[in-house]
């Protein structure tokens, strides 16, 4: 019997993605294990293996379709002893079906008494990934478009059809009013580009928008000195050159900062929380996901069991999950949970600046840049390094003085960072 191979779910938040290659032909003999092909999300580009022994039938879905589905019916493997060349393709009876899937071309015409507006759901007009290509291509906005497919869903005759129609000037646009009016109103049309989000700014955009909309956050500031931490950092750097011309890693600030804030957790574990469903759980590990900026957005990869781990091991653990972040190489396993995180924008020279908590976590540490300031230490004004924290607390699991207690501890470690290493 055929196997239906569909597009796999491949993270909790994933509806759909793109199939960035294929790795198998059509009647390429494959075994559970082997890669199928490549899937974009919008966080990484992951392998999709099989996991039946069999022949490639048929491959429904080119390389390169985007915005395909969770559960889309992608490829058809026949098993062990079965004749691929005569796998019939699901509803092969159903020529709008198979014009949908394999382009075939005598669908039959559109039937306008049954055709209908094109559905919504999430907000993206509901049409086959092979229809969309084309209204791209053909620059047809879909919202205008109705579908004669299952539903109402858009097919290729429905574009094709409507790409024939002769184009119409655009309807006179009316005076904007509080209530009706698209930003894009405010200002004189040919002065902008539209830039289109893709699937990970889209994602980026709703998870922030939910966060501010729905996790009450607050904020406390200190300001840290970090004179001793960059003599430290400089000695353990040196040190691993003395033992290695070409050292494995070299030791940053954000590196111990990822320490000194795992340390500090687990000193106040009742900050160390996530969110689940109206519960509060405390973890016994400190795992701290640090913001990565990647080509457009950012990633969060998760350096696991934190407080335990040695700045060394901290260190080139954070190269390799950086690299492969940027590479877009990460499995979901690696970005995915946390109990913290750290955004460092001190790198850019950002002084300081207030994080957005990531769900369900509990906090956030935004790092600024370490500056030379004036500071008073008894009667005496001298200059010191010091760069500002501000750490993003959910209200609903942390109060004010847990939240207090955990930045002092963090402060502490980073002012003594001999106590990072012990």
């Amino acid at each position: 019997m055929p196997i239906e191979i569909t597009m796999p779910s491949l993270s909790p938040t994933m509806e759909e993605g793109t199939i960035a290659s294929w790795l198998v032909s059509e009647g390429e003999q494959v075994s559970p294990g082997d890669i199928l092909a490549e899937i974009e999300t919008d966080k990484a580009t992951m392998e999709f293996e099989a996991t039946d022994a069999g022949t490639v039938a048929k491959i429904l879905v080119p390389a390169g379709t985007e915005n395909v589905a969770v559960s889309t019916l992608i490829a058809i493997i026949a098993e062990d002893g079965e004749d691929a060349s005569g796998i019939a393709l699901p509803g092969q009876n159903k020529p709008e079906k198979q014009a949908e899937i394999v382009s075939f071309p005598d669908a039959p015409e559109p039937n306008p008494d049954i055709a209908s507006k094109a559905v919504q759901s999430n907000s993206r007009v509901f049409a086959s990934p092979l229809a969309k290509r084309i209204a791209a291509e053909g620059g047809l906005d879909l919202s205008g478009v109705s579908g004669t497919g299952p539903k109402g869903r858009i097919v290729r005759l429905d574009v094709e059809n409507a790409l024939k129609q002769p184009k119409q000037a655009p309807p006179r646009k009316e005076p904007a009013t509080s209530e009706t009016a698209q930003f894009s109103d405010l200002y004189p049309e040919g002065s902008y580009d539209v830039v289109e989000l893709d699937s990970m700014r889209r994602t980026i955009a709703r998870r922030l928008t939910e966060a501010k909309q729905t996790v009450p956050h607050f904020y406390l500031r200190a300001d840290v000195e970090l004179d001793a931490l960059l003599a430290l950092r400089s000695q353990l750097n040196a040190a691993a050159s003395k033992v290695e011309e070409t050292p494995s890693f070299k030791i940053s600030v954000n590196d111990l900062v990822i320490k000194a804030l795992a340390l500090a957790l687990a000193e106040v574990p009742d900050a160390n929380v996530t969110w689940a469903d109206g519960n509060v759980l405390r973890h016994r590990a400190v795992d701290v996901a640090v913001a990565v900026a990647i080509d457009g957005g950012l990633i969060t990869p998760i350096i696991r069991d934190a407080q335990g781990k040695s700045i060394s091991a901290i260190s080139s653990e954070m190269k390799d999950l950086a690299e492969r972040a940027r590479a877009r190489k990460l499995t979901p396993e690696e970005f995915q949970g946390g109990t913290t995180s750290v955004s460092n924008l001190g790198m850019f020279g950002v002084d300081s600046f207030d994080a957005v908590i990531n769900p369900p976590q509990g906090t956030i540490l935004a790092v600024g840049a370490g500056t030379r300031r004036p500071v008073v230490r008894g009667e005496q004004v001298e200059v010191a390094t010091v760069m500002t924290v501000s750490l993003s607390v959910d209200h609903r699991m942390v109060d004010g003085a847990v939240g207090a207690e955990l930045l002092t501890a963090f402060k502490r470690y980073v002012e003594a960072p001999l106590t990072i290493l012990s």
